[in-house]
């Protein structure tokens, strides 16, 4: 959110005087763009129960936003990585689940990302208590520094990327923000009503702000999808403020402008030496088709001994996700033919709209042993996508290694036994993909839908549509 509103900051001046900081970033503020020519931002949502100062929100505020008892654990209920390619002239918003099954740095052991904040903090909270410090802000702010150190950190070992700047909004924040820039529209495909998040929408489009919008980008409970469809609602949202900001009246409002830097102080934490005012100068020209939205490939749930069910990621897969949104990847692909591929029947299914492209990554597959199937044409989409039968996941990894983009693998149930289904996306190289390197750019807000949507579950075209802030996409 921070970002996106960043498009107001450069109409005002001293606008970052009196927000607060903390030093997590290694050597501060790298400058206009980092070394290699692009900027990751980590924008976190947290579930906290304070402001930026440490004082607890009252009590009637809590009850608006259906927090619940605050039991301390500071977890971090929105994370994004923003990336910024070196040109400047586009960002991808990418979102990694809460409950995604990680290595979280330093030795903490493998739980959900977002407790990574929350065990640093409550760790270095006890160790300054236990060594004799006393003054509470001390040790909110040393705690709070050390959270978001470890989650950086973390961040940085799953996505293979280097955190160039920090910022993180409260609850607090999100309310009174929403609520400064006079609400953001949104639309869902259905009703839905939740008691543990407070949200109670009709279908169709609706303008939020306050508790309405908190609780539109908390629930998760009565979603298709759970937290994914939680994301996917945190992503559209987004993408709402920030089309709220841009063509709005809201950069030559002086009132509003005022509202939001009031609402940002109070609730939004950055790295120390950021010179937000710069970025958003750097910002200014992007337009709402611009800025999108996508999230790190999931393999799906997974049971885990001490958190409970969470989501199953594969490292390696995320970070050659996120390197290739720039291009800056090149996937090496099997170019010999394997006896084992005789096993496997291949259909390939074109979701580009470029003539023949299917038959020539059939012929690709052929060449190299995979039986033929049929090919077709499917509605578009952004990602390549290999779907196996149940049980056999080594058929689609074979069928994976011989792409030249690194596709999602979906089991999909209605698939007969020997029977893989690849479904070119925007990503793959016009040409086939016939060379031994391949590496075609992943396109810039690469759909959710058609990454993470489980095979059971119809897709719908739309939702293959990658999510910007030039429209109003319809969400469960």
């Amino acid at each position: 959110m921070i970002a996106f509103t960043g498009y107001g900051y450069a109409s005002l001046q001293n606008f970052t005087t009196g927000m607060e900081s903390v030093d997590v970033i290694a050597g501060g503020d790298s400058g206009p763009l980092p070394a290699d020519g692009s900027r990751d931002i980590l924008l976190v949502g947290m579930d906290s129960r304070q402001d930026t100062q440490g004082k607890t929100l009252p009590k009637s505020l809590l009850k608006k936003f259906k927090a619940g008892k605050d039991e301390g654990e500071n977890n971090t209920d929105t994370m994004i990585l923003l990336h910024i390619p070196n040109d400047g002239s586009k960002a991808v918003a990418i979102s990694l689940p809460r409950d995604s099954y990680v290595e979280i740095a330093d030795g903490y052991g493998k739980h959900k990302l977002n407790s990574a904040y929350g065990r640093a903090k409550n760790v270095t909270a006890r160790e300054l208590r236990d060594s004799g410090e006393t003054d509470e802000r001390t040790i909110f702010r040393k705690s709070n520094q050390a959270g978001a150190k470890l989650l950086i950190k973390t961040v940085e070992d799953l996505t293979g990327r280097t955190i160039d700047n920090y910022a993180s909004v409260n609850l607090l924040g999100f309310y009174e923000i929403t609520q400064a820039l006079g609400g953001v529209e949104v639309c869902l495909k259905e009703a839905t009503q939740d008691e543990k998040s407070g949200a109670n929408f009709k279908a169709g489009k609706q303008t939020i702000s306050g508790v309405k919008a908190l609780a539109f980008v908390r629930q998760r409970h009565g979603l298709p999808r759970g937290d994914l469809d939680r994301v996917v609602r945190q992503q559209v949202f987004m993408a709402g403020l920030a089309r709220k900001t841009i063509s709005s009246g809201t950069l030559t409002d002086p009132g509003k402008l005022s509202d939001l830097a009031k609402a940002l102080k109070r609730s939004v934490v950055l790295n120390h030496g950021w010179d937000i005012i710069d970025f958003a100068k750097q910002m200014s020209g992007l337009s709402g088709g611009q800025v999108q939205f996508t999230t790190i490939p999931v393999v799906g749930d997974i049971s885990t001994p001490e958190d409970g069910l969470a989501l199953e990621v594969d490292p390696q897969q995320v970070r050659e996700f996120i390197a290739s949104l720039s291009g800056s990847v090149k996937k090496p692909v099997k170019n010999k033919p394997d006896p084992k591929h005789a096993q496997v029947t291949v259909d390939v299914m074109n979701g580009v709209g470029v003539t023949g492209l299917a038959a020539r990554v059939m012929d690709k597959l052929s060449g190299l042993g995979f039986k033929s199937g049929t090919t077709g044409d499917i509605p578009p989409q952004d990602t390549t996508v290999v779907k196996h039968a149940p049980g056999e996941k080594e058929f689609g990894q074979m069928v994976v290694d011989s792409l030249p983009v690194s596709a999602q693998l979906v089991e999909d149930e209605a698939l007969n036994p020997g029977q893989v289904h690849v479904l070119i996306g925007a990503d793959y190289p016009e040409d086939g993909g016939g060379d031994a390197t391949g590496g075609g750019s992943q396109p810039q807000g690469a759909s959710q839908h058609a990454t993470l949507r489980p095979a059971q579950q119809p897709q719908q075209e739309d939702d293959e549509k990658p999510i910007t802030a030039d429209g109003i996409r319809c969400v469960y």
